[in-house]
């Protein structure tokens, strides 16, 4: 069985307004997950430091990483990562459209690596959806057209996982579910688990959408006390196996 976790960490900065990549190191840790992807990523940044949050916080948990700037803003950089501890390469990462009547709207983007798990291939691909609810549909009809999940370089398994800013009962939500699983249907929970915001959650905004030879085993929430004032987000953890995994 394989593990994945999908945190946005919210640039490291906790409830108690304290920036602490260490701290959000450690609430992954609790996770003992194999690949994790994360959202909310400052790297080289003045407001948390100039630190390289992707850098550390795979250094501290001793995994490989891959680091995509959504908002490039000189030599400072802010968006995804994903870590894990499995042999891995990049597939892709860009940018995702925007809404083009609001332009000031933060950029998005997404980041595709390939992973070994056992004899098996995976692809995983993380992503930070909008606020807006038409600039999220512009998003979702991107990641499900030819230039993500109908690329030629899409093979199944495929995990979709991220912060989509995106309830069940949202248009992108069904659009992102006529093409792969949501975990937490896959195991027959009529409800969402909420993740946000952390010290209260009320909302299920961070999914993991699975293809055809994923079988999801386990989805929940990770709300130990560390993780309710490390980030806004609370982790979610999804166990899985693959069809061809050993």
């Amino acid at each position: 069985m394989t593990r994945i976790v999908t945190y946005n960490v919210h640039r490291c900065l906790g409830s108690d307004r304290r920036i602490d990549v260490g701290r959000i190191a450690d609430v992954i840790a609790q996770t003992a997950p194999d690949i994790v992807a994360l959202q909310e990523v400052d790297v080289g940044r003045a407001r948390t430091g100039g630190v390289d949050q992707a850098h550390r916080i795979a250094e501290r948990l001793g995994m490989a990483f891959h680091f995509h700037a959504a908002l490039k803003v000189e030599e400072e950089l802010y968006g995804d990562a994903l870590l894990t501890t499995l042999p891995e390469r990049l597939v892709k990462a860009a940018a995702l459209p925007g809404y083009p009547r609001i332009p000031q709207l933060e950029p998005r983007g997404a980041l595709w690596v390939s992973l070994k798990v056992g004899k098996a291939r995976l692809q995983v691909i993380n992503t930070h959806l909008g606020l807006v609810p038409r600039e999220q549909q512009i998003q979702a009809e991107a990641l499900t057209g030819p230039v993500w999940l109908g690329h030629a370089d899409r093979k199944d398994p495929l995990i979709l996982i991220g912060d989509f800013n995106a309830t069940r009962r949202t248009v992108v939500h069904r659009r992102l579910s006529e093409h792969l699983t949501e975990s937490r249907r896959a195991l027959g929970q009529r409800r969402g688990t909420p993740t946000f915001p952390a010290a209260m959650p009320v909302i299920a905004i961070d999914h993991v959408f699975v293809s055809a030879g994923v079988t999801v085993r386990a989805a929940s929430v990770h709300a130990s006390a560390l993780a309710r004032v490390a980030s806004d987000h609370l982790p979610l953890v999804v166990d899985f196996d693959l069809a061809d995994q050993v």
